[in-house]
């Protein structure tokens, strides 16, 4: 009598899983690959071709997540002085008693927002890489190009020739890296390689928007 094993098919091993593999868009040349035989003698200009090309791509990756800034504007030649009531009551919702005795001291916006004026501009937010970090499009965010740039903060950076706005962070090799404050997953880090040009022109420091 055959043993009952003997007329069962035989299992296939190996094989491709679902899922498996490298997801599209990763890699060096961020798009599918496929296996292709070339000349020997042709190798090593094909490879160059090849390098060339993944530059490329990554830097048009890059690019897309930069999501560019608005107008860049100066402070006035001379700042005028204002003085507004600043009050001690917390309110979540409508306005305190105008009384004097809640207030607890005045206070003037352009002292508060600006620490120098001479190396302070204002550029327009664009974009929504960065809502969690409660920069929003249309927003003015205020730089000031007189701060060294440290990690975690928020910057004015040009990439490749292009002006954005990310937090200053460092990859494994000290190099430098942009990264969004958007969890959408529409946005990914910067990150910023030796063949890129690269520039910090400021810190930002505050920001400010009107609602009406």
């Amino acid at each position: 009598m055959e043993n009952e094993r003997d007329n069962q098919a035989p299992k296939k091993a190996g094989g491709r899983r679902p899922g498996s593999g490298r997801k599209l868009g990763t890699g060096n040349y961020l798009e599918p690959t496929t296996v292709l035989r070339v000349p020997v003698s042709q190798k090593p200009v094909l490879i160059d071709f090849l390098e060339a090309y993944a530059k490329k791509q990554r830097a048009q990756s890059s690019r897309a997540n930069l999501d560019g800034i608005g107008d860049f504007e100066l402070l006035p030649k001379e700042l005028s002085k204002l003085d507004i009531s600043l009050y001690q009551s917390k309110v979540a919702a409508g306005f305190p008693s105008p009384a004097d005795d809640h207030v607890e001291k005045r206070l003037d916006p352009n002292e508060y927002l600006i620490d120098q004026e001479e190396s302070t501009f204002f550029v327009t937010i664009q974009g929504e890489s960065m809502l969690e970090a409660g920069l929003l499009p249309g927003d003015k965010a205020v730089v000031d190009k007189s701060k060294t740039a440290e990690v975690g903060d928020i910057v004015l950076a040009m990439v490749d020739g292009e002006f954005t706005i990310k937090t200053l962070a460092k990859q494994k090799d000290g190099n430098p890296k942009l990264l969004p404050a958007n969890s959408s997953g529409k946005y990914t880090p910067i990150i910023i390689t030796g063949e890129m040009q690269f520039e910090i022109f400021g810190v930002v420091i505050g920001s400010f928007r009107r609602f009406k």
